[in-house]
């Protein structure tokens, strides 16, 4: 995903997340739900969610400052991981809290088109904005499956929206449940109970979401075919003879950091040792464009060092791990 990755569908999300907040609340006045209220108050931390995205990215192009040197890339996780706290207290703590007081305090619905006619038009809305979510995934996800495209996506937004507008699709069936059941039966609990629901399932959502973008705030290595990559461009076989061992860290979702010892000829001249580390960086960025900073460090191999052990720290003339443990 490019910086303004998923702009396109963080902005239909917004449009129709504003839309169908005003709608609910309309329903809410004139039918008395407490389901349409949660449901607005949902649409409308959803928006503010937007909104904190878009903020996000545009603050993550600021350049680097003495203060920040590697930049503020990770604005964007930042933002995602405020996105999650929204969710989680807005969203589902108070359809919570509002669905209880409804089950404690039923009351018959009032004009009941009005949130039928207003869930329908929602569902429509948000099948359009996940529609828009799922086809710009699809240009980034490849071969992973839903699950692998959430948990190892490096850019936030579009892992953020899919799982907004999932939650919005089932929070919006739940609600017409709870509607539908509570004018079948003219027991006024069903409408709190699908609020309850609602709510439960935002604060999974949240709870996902927090998971995710803790995990990148933390700082996550490069994927396994980028590590292939970076490895393969180090080595050229004639001066750079192996990598000893090797970091990678993501400083925002195209800003990589790689920090490598790298093996070389215990002949090989200083001229000779950088000139070729300079070739080795030139490699790396051409075969992963999002390689920022390099920092290449030149050893001797040794295979003494080597047989002291697995640990990479204990033993720097160790050999290099294998890439899947990136």
């Amino acid at each position: 995903m490019s910086a303004s990755g998923g702009t396109r569908a963080i902005v239909a999300a917004l449009g129709a997340n504003l839309a169908i907040a005003v709608s609910k609340f309309v329903a809410f006045a004139f039918s008395g739900s407490s389901s349409m209220l949660a449901e607005g108050v949902h649409s409308l931390a959803d928006s503010g969610n937007q909104f904190l995205l878009l903020i996000g990215g545009k603050k993550a192009q600021r350049e680097a400052t003495p203060q920040h040197p590697f930049g503020y890339g990770r604005e964007r996780y930042i933002y995602a991981f405020l996105v999650s706290i929204v969710l989680f207290s807005v969203g589902g703590m108070f359809a919570i809290y509002e669905g209880y007081e409804k089950i404690r305090h039923p009351h018959e619905l009032e004009h009941w088109y009005w949130p039928v006619g207003v869930l329908v038009f929602a569902i429509i809305a948000e099948g359009f904005s996940f529609k828009t979510a799922i086809k710009e995934s699809n240009e980034l996800r490849g071969t992973l499956s839903w699950s692998q495209f959430i948990r190892r996506a490096k850019a936030p937004e579009l892992p953020v929206v899919l799982l907004e507008d999932f939650g919005a699709l089932i929070g919006l069936v739940l609600a017409l449940g709870g509607v539908g059941m509570a004018l079948l039966t003219g027991d006024g609990v069903w409408d709190g109970i699908g609020t309850v629901c609602i709510g439960i399932l935002l604060v999974l959502i949240a709870l996902v979401l927090a998971a995710e973008t803790k995990s990148l705030l933390l700082g996550e290595a490069a994927g396994v075919d980028e590590v292939r990559k970076i490895e393969t461009a180090i080595v050229d076989g004639d001066t750079v003879t192996g990598i000893i061992h090797m970091r990678t860290l993501h400083l925002g979702p195209e800003e990589l950091l790689i920090a490598a010892k790298i093996a070389v000829q215990h002949d090989d001249t200083a001229a000779e040792v950088a000139s070729a580390i300079n070739a080795a960086e030139a490699r790396i960025r051409a075969a992963v464009p999002i390689a920022r900073v390099i920092y290449l460090e030149p050893d001797i191999y040794s295979e003494a060092e080597a047989a002291k052990g697995p640990d990479r720290e204990a033993t720097p003339g160790g050999p290099a791990p294998h890439p899947a443990g990136h």
